[in-house]
């Protein structure tokens, strides 16, 4: 059995301040109402509600300028970070969205390492695009480089300069 109901603030799941929704009289009887999340449905609470509606809608309409403004400074973020690297260009560690949240932070941007929507860690060297989420309905990038510490050497390439130093022989591109 469903029972009708306005709420009195946002839900993030259930609707805006002033919307009408139906949930379960159980929901409604032991969570929304002791907790005063919404009013039973009838006309009076209607008219009641609707000065809430219109400061929640004001309220709504300028975190959503602020967030925008957030979402235009985070697309022109690029983050660097330099990582030890094997020959294969894999990363020993990887780059996570902690870290890419903590980078962000570091440049004075203040993002839950939740809304960092990275679908796995970075363990290759390269350029990303590391979306984040800033609002429901707003979405950023930033620009990720990962790149090598040092060029990886490749297996025998530091060997052989080290056994032409040893022996004392000029090494072939040196000789005259």
């Amino acid at each position: 059995m469903k029972t009708k109901l306005i709420l009195r603030v946002d839900h993030p799941v259930l609707g805006n301040t002033g919307d009408v929704i139906e949930v379960a009289s159980g929901y409604a009887r032991n969570h929304l109402l002791p907790l005063d999340l919404a009013y039973p449905y009838s006309e009076d609470a209607m008219r009641r509600i609707e000065k809430k509606r219109i400061e929640a809608e004001k309220v709504r309409a300028e975190m959503r300028a602020d967030m925008e403004a957030l979402a235009n400074r985070m697309a022109d973020i690029q983050l660097t970070f330099i990582e030890n690297v094997s020959a294969a260009g894999h990363l020993y560690g990887a780059v996570t969205s902690k870290r890419i949240a903590e980078e962000i932070a570091a440049q004075g941007l203040e993002i839950p390492e939740a809304h960092v929507r990275l679908a796995e860690p970075i363990r290759a060297v390269g350029e990303y695009e590391v979306p984040i989420h800033v609002h429901t309905e707003i979405k950023a990038s930033v620009k990720v480089w990962v790149v090598a510490k040092e060029e990886p050497k490749l297996e025998g390439e530091g060997e052989a300069e080290e056994a032409v130093v040893e022996t004392g022989a000029e090494a072939p591109d040196q000789a005259s």
